[in-house]
């Protein structure tokens, strides 16, 4: 059994929602960049410290009744790219 790469810590998140929320929820998700879509989603951004953290972001998500679409690893650049994924899952659990 081959072991997975540790996890990139801190790393950039990119989580999609349905809807559109307005710019002026960025404080309530922690300064991160909300970035309504053409496709009438919204990209919540940037850079986020520790698991912890990402798992408190998608709470918020939670609690808002919002539909999560997507989450992404990306570089936590502004502008950040989705970095590669070279780990993959090991079997399933029984």
């Amino acid at each position: 059994m081959s072991r997975l790469p540790a996890p990139r810590v801190p790393a950039g998140y990119r989580v999609r929602v349905e809807g559109r929320l307005d710019p002026g929820w960025s404080a309530w998700f922690d300064g991160l960049a909300l970035s309504p879509e053409s496709d009438g989603t919204t990209g919540i951004g940037g850079f986020v410290p520790d698991q912890a953290a990402l798992h408190g972001l998608l709470a918020k998500i939670r609690d808002l009744g919002l539909v999560l679409l997507s989450v992404e690893v990306i570089d936590p650049t502004p502008g950040g790219e989705p970095l590669e994924q070279t780990a993959t899952a090991g079997p399933p659990l029984p």
